[in-house]
């Protein structure tokens, strides 16, 4: 089947469509890891967009379900310049084609994905409409550029609400282990596994939960996990914040962190094309050491804001943008990017989730 993408920038590139039939609308963003898109595709923190991957054979090894990081795929729609149509891998159930079908999700290939990338480098992430069947000629390709114009910007989405569990739920750890709540503001999977290998007694709540039922759970520290879309939108998350602050340790990863910069009152900004991939630079300002992080996110946190309210404590090497704070007095600790990784390096996975268990150990 035929299949176009259309840019807000009036750009209409025509490929072969693939995954199921039908048109979706998102943020185009591009991803720079070899591997992972099974990860990637089931990462909440994609929800509202439409993921490009620069890697340009996509589906060798097949879909087999144990790397997901959520019950299903979460992006709108899927950009690659090849697909494989014969995986080979001993753990595969399925090619990646018949997983974007069954989930609905339509997907091109056979496109320059390095000119859609150098565009997005240099203009900045645009928003984008997907069809994907039918002739994808003069009639629609008009309307595809009408719907990436005319769709809402992803500050004006509320995209957590579209992720988040919808009801609390346990994750029972080692008896007389140590609790923590978990604000589930799109959590991938690896979080969790991360949090219960190291015996924690896990309580996660919807982004929405309110100060009290946490407090029921009486945990020893709190955790924001990643999402999608603007921080700002988390007023919830950030009050929850704002009343647990100085009584046990708060922790925060990407979107987490950027919502807890915004209860101290620090403010956030969009970065012109994100931070997506497994190889961003992350360097450490105590120790000078740099660690090869894994990363999503298109938001980040205004470094000048942070003046005389939180200690700068990482910094990405190639932009010098917020990658990590603190405030030891408060017991706050946060990171941009993914010490869970998946895919990704494990440079950081010991030292965030260690550090967690120091600090629940602290409030005793």
């Amino acid at each position: 089947m035929k299949a176009i993408l259309a840019l807000e920038d009036g750009t209409i590139v025509e490929g072969e469509g693939w995954g199921a039939e039908g048109t979706t609308t998102g943020e185009l963003v591009f991803a720079t890891s070899f591997t992972g898109y099974e990860e990637a595709l089931t990462d909440p923190s994609y929800k509202g967009q439409i993921l490009m991957l620069t890697y340009p054979l996509i589906g060798n090894y097949g879909v087999s379900g144990a790397k997901f990081q959520s019950e299903g795929i979460k992006v709108e729609g899927f950009v690659v310049r090849e697909k494989s149509d014969s995986p080979s891998h001993y753990k595969s159930k399925r090619s990646i084609e018949e997983f974007l079908r069954e989930e609905g999700v339509p997907a091109i290939c056979e496109i320059d994905t390095r000119m859609l990338t150098i565009k997005t480098r240099r203009y900045g992430t645009m928003k984008a409409c997907l069809k994907m069947g039918g002739d994808c000629k003069g009639e629609e390709k008009a309307n595809a550029l009408k719907l990436a114009r005319t769709q809402p910007d992803i500050s004006e989405l509320d995209l957590i609400e579209q992720v988040t569990c919808e009801k609390p739920y346990r994750i029972k750890g080692k008896e007389g282990g140590k609790r923590i709540a978990v604000i589930d503001l799109g959590v991938k999977r690896n979080i969790l596994k991360n949090l219960a290998e190291r015996d924690l007694d896990i309580f996660v709540f919807p982004a929405n939960a309110e100060e009290s039922e946490i407090r029921d759970s009486e945990p020893d520290a709190l955790l924001l996990s990643n999402g999608p879309g603007d921080p700002k939108r988390g007023k919830k998350a950030m009050s929850v914040v704002k009343n647990f602050a100085g009584e046990i340790p708060i922790l925060g990863i990407c979107l987490g962190l950027q919502i807890i910069a915004l209860a101290l009152d620090c403010d956030t900004y969009k970065l012109k094309f994100g931070h997506r991939g497994v190889n961003q630079p992350v360097k450490d300002l105590k120790s000078g050491r740099v660690y090869i992080t894994s990363q999503n996110h298109g938001f980040a946190v205004d470094k000048d804001s942070m003046d005389g309210i939180a200690e700068l404590t990482q910094i990405n090497a190639n932009d010098d943008t917020v990658e990590g704070f603190e405030d030891a007095y408060l017991g706050i600790k946060c990171v941009q990017y993914h010490p869970e990784a998946s895919p990704g390096p494990w440079d950081t996975e010991k030292k965030f989730f260690d550090e967690l268990i120091s600090l629940c150990n602290q409030k005793g």
